[in-house]
């Protein structure tokens, strides 16, 4: 991946680019924060916007895009289906919902959000049709572990191009990136500044003396580095725009091997394996 600005992107296997940095909005208040939190972000220079079913925020979302005045086809929007609609195989109704949300017509990518355990092969194959019809320009899976993958590759046509996973210095996973790699599948992180925990780490205080930036923009910049597309998450202006400068600076390989060993193998969210929603 060459990181050169904010605009840049990364191909996906079926040759969709792929805005390598991106806003998410988990825990965003639909309505005036997200919309808000939109605003900003795309008036900054940001192209990509995360958003999913369960965060009930897709509205907010939708109308930001619309207010924005930018082209939708210059805009990369991805949002999930929930564990629920896997449950009870309502994955199109879902899916045609959010799109209703979104007020769009087609998602940029549309991702299965947990491996909901004996629903997730049979939902990835309504993904496929979505995917077949156009009106998704990629799939993927988020929260997927190997085990899953391989699972899931036993019956997929179309295998998945990106899996959208918690990753950050305590939960780097480098076997699981490793493998996505290997099967030309993204690696996207959520959670990437673990909820602000990073600015609590010693040795990125250390390293924020060294490049003269924050710990949070040396962790945006190392998943970069990595290959993995990155979406955090913030409602405040200058936060935002904070998160996107990051590109007059490079990791050097000493110091991304030094971040690397940081890892605890630590979830600070739900684990894929044990999950009870």
């Amino acid at each position: 991946m060459i990181i050169n600005d904010l605009k840049g992107a990364i191909q996906l296997s079926n040759g969709v680019s792929m805005p390598y940095l991106g806003l998410g909005v988990f825990k965003t208040r639909d309505g005036v924060e997200v919309e808000n939190a939109v605003k900003w972000a795309i008036e900054t220079g940001y192209r990509h916007i995360d958003t999913a079913a369960i965060y009930n925020n897709e509205k907010g979302v939708g109308n930001g895009i619309k207010n924005s005045g930018i082209p939708r086809n210059e805009l990369f929007i991805t949002t999930k289906i929930w564990n629920d609609n896997q449950r009870n195989g309502t994955i199109m109704e879902g899916f045609e919902e959010s799109l209703k949300l979104l007020q769009t017509e087609y998602v940029d990518l549309y991702l299965i959000h947990w491996p909901v355990s004996e629903k997730f092969c049979a939902t990835w194959k309504v993904l496929e049709e979505i995917y077949r019809s156009g009106r998704a320009r990629a799939i993927g899976v988020s929260n997927f572990l190997q085990h899953h993958l391989e699972e899931l590759f036993e019956t997929t046509e179309i295998m998945p191009m990106v899996n959208q996973v918690e990753c950050h210095p305590h939960l780097v996973q480098q076997p699981l990136i490793e493998f996505c790699q290997s099967h030309n599948i993204v690696y996207e992180a959520w959670s990437p500044i673990m909820r602000g925990k990073v600015n609590d780490i010693p040795l990125l205080a250390e390293l924020s003396e060294k490049y003269h930036k924050s710990p949070v923009q040396l962790v945006l910049r190392w998943d970069l580095q990595k290959g993995i597309v990155t979406i955090p998450k913030s409602v405040h202006k200058d936060r935002i725009e904070h998160n996107a400068d990051i590109f007059d600076f490079e990791l050097s390989a000493e110091d991304m091997r030094r971040i690397d060993a940081l890892d605890q193998d630590r979830h600070y969210g739900a684990h894929p394996d044990n999950f009870s929603f």
